[in-house]
C-alpha cells in the first residue's frame, strides 16, 4: 500500500522540514509525502494554501504510482474529486472515504459563502460520488445524506472509526486526572478538537446556568473554534480551557470527566460525525449528546442507553441533564456498563476488518472486470478472424464457379452458400 500525503499541518507537535518529496517505508506500507505548504489551519488562507499546494504536487505523483485501487479521503476537501479524476485517467477502481461532507461543511462553518463556485464544487463532488465503486462514510446520518444526492444505496457503506479497547482501569486520584478536574465536584468534559461543528454557545450557556452548583465545564484540546469559545466563556468561572496532553496521558484525561460531551450543531448532522464518541465509550464514560435527533451520536446513545440526549439549541436542556446526572450516581454507573458494551461493537479492530473487506472486494471486482474485458476483446478478435476466413473461402468458391462458367460454354453453375 502507498499513502500519498502532504507535510503535517494538523498536529502542532509534528512539523517537517521543507522538501519536494519524502518517502518512508514501514513494513509493507509506503508513505510518500509531497512538499505541500504547512500553514496553520486556523486561518482560511493558510488552509487554502495547504490544500492547493498538496493537490498541485500530489496529482502528478499519483498518476505515476502503480496501483490496483485508488482511495481518496476528504482532507483536503477536494481530494476526492482529484482521486476520482486519477482513477478515471488510469482506469482503476475508486473508493471514496468521506470524513466530512463538503462543500456543506465549509459553508456551515462559515469558511465559504454560498456562491456560484460553491455550486460548481458541489457538482464536481457529486460527479466523484457517482464514479466511486464504493463510498465509505462514518455514520448512518452521513449515509442518508450521500444517498439523497442520488447515489445508489448499495454502493454507500458505513465504517466507523471505532476505538481500541482501553487496557487497564485508571485508578482514582491520579495526578493528571485531578489536575484536569480543577477541583470541581462534578466535571462535564470535552476532550479533543474544538472545531466549527460544535454547539459551543449552548455548552457555555449551560455552564452559566449551572453557576454555583459545583459543576465545571472543562475543555481539553485545541481547534479552529477555540478562540470563539474563549470569547463566549469570558467572565464565566465554570469554564476552563486546557491544552492537549501527551498521548500516554489520554486515559487519565478521559477518567477526569463524570460525563463526556459529544456535540454536533443543528444542521450538521450527517455532514460531520464526531469519532471521539468511540474513545469515550471505550473508556466506559457516560455520554452527554448535545446534538440533533437523527444524528449518529444520538442514535447510538439512545440505542445503548449509555448517556443523555439534549437539544443543541437549548442551554437549559443541557443544564437539566447535568443536574439529573448529579442526582443519580446509580444511573451513571449503569451508563458506564452500557458504554463498555457499545464499545465492543465498535471496536477499532472490527471496523478495520470491514474496511479491508471493502477494499479487497472492490479490488477483486476490478480484476474480474478487467478479465471480462480481455475475454470480450479476444472473443471479438476471434470473430473478426473467422469472418475474414469465411470471406476468403467464399472468394475461392466464386473464383471456382467463374472458372466453371467459362469452361461450360453457356452452362450456368450456381454457387450455393
Amino acid at each position: 500500500m502507498t499513502v500519498l500525503a502532504g507535510r503535517p499541518s494538523y498536529d502542532p507537535l509534528e512539523r517537517h522540514r521543507l522538501y519536494l518529496l519524502h518517502r518512508e517505508e514501514r513494513g509493507s506500507l509506503v508513505v510518500e509525502r509531497v512538499g505541500s505548504a504547512a500553514f496553520s489551519r486556523h486561518r482560511m488562507r493558510g488552509r487554502l494554501a495547504n490544500y492547493l499546494s498538496y493537490l498541485a504536487l500530489a496529482v502528478p505523483r499519483a498518476l505515476c504510482i502503480g496501483t490496483d485501487v485508488v482511495l481518496a479521503m476528504t482532507d483536503p476537501p477536494v481530494a476526492g474529486i482529484a482521486g476520482a479524476m486519477v482513477a478515471r485517467i488510469r482506469r482503476k477502481p475508486f473508493i471514496y472515504n468521506i470524513r466530512d461532507l463538503y462543500p456543506e461543511m465549509a459553508v456551515a462553518a462559515g469558511l465559504v459563502r454560498p456562491s456560484g463556485w460553491v455550486g460548481v464544487w458541489e457538482r464536481l463532488h457529486r460527479w466523484a460520488l457517482r464514479h466511486a465503486d464504493r463510498v465509505i462514510v462514518l455514520g448512518e446520518d452521513m449515509r442518508e445524506r450521500v444517498i439523497a444526492k442520488g447515489i445508489e444505496p448499495g454502493r454507500v457503506v458505513v465504517v466507523r472509526d471505532g476505538a481500541p479497547p482501553q487496557g487497564r482501569e485508571v485508578p482514582p486520584g491520579h495526578p493528571v486526572t485531578e489536575e484536569i478536574r480543577c477541583g470541581y465536584p462534578f466535571v462535564l468534559l470535552h476532550a479533543g478538537n474544538i472545531g466549527f461543528y460544535g454547539a459551543w454557545d449552548t455548552l457555555v450557556g449551560a455552564a452559566r446556568l449551572l453557576d454555583g452548583e459545583g459543576v465545571g465545564v472543562i475543555f481539553v484540546g485545541d481547534g479552529a473554534a477555540r478562540p470563539w469559545v474563549e470569547a463566549l466563556a469570558n467572565g464565566c468561572g465554570r469554564v476552563r480551557l486546557l491544552p492537549y496532553r501527551p498521548p500516554d496521558e489520554v486515559p487519565y484525561v478521559l477518567a477526569a470527566g463524570d460525563i463526556h460531551v459529544v456535540t454536533v450543531r443543528r444542521g450538521l448532522e450527517g455532514v460531520v460525525v464526531p469519532s471521539k464518541l468511540y474513545t469515550v465509550l471505550a473508556a466506559g464514560r457516560p455520554v452527554l449528546a448535545v446534538a440533533p435527533e437523527g444524528s449518529d451520536v444520538v442514535r447510538i446513545v439512545r440505542r445503548y442507553g449509555c448517556g443523555f440526549v439534549t437539544d443543541p439549541d437549548d442551554p437549559s436542556s443541557v443544564a437539566d441533564a447535568v443536574r439529573m446526572a448529579m442526582r443519580s450516581p446509580h444511573v451513571l454507573e449503569s451508563m458506564t456498563a452500557r458504554a463498555k458494551e457499545a464499545a465492543r461493537e465498535f471496536a477499532q479492530g472490527l471496523e478495520l476488518e470491514r474496511f479491508v473487506q471493502i477494499v479487497e472486494g472492490v479490488r477483486s471486482e476490478g480484476r474480474e472486470g478487467k478479465e471480462q474485458k480481455e475475454r470480450r476483446s479476444r472473443g471479438a478478435g476471434g470473430r473478426r478472424g473467422r469472418g475474414a476466413e469465411g470471406q476468403r473461402s467464399g472468394g475461392a468458391e466464386e473464383e471456382g464457379a467463374e472458372g466453371q462458367r467459362s469452361q461450360g460454354a453457356g452452362r450456368t453453375v450456381r454457387s450455393e452458400e
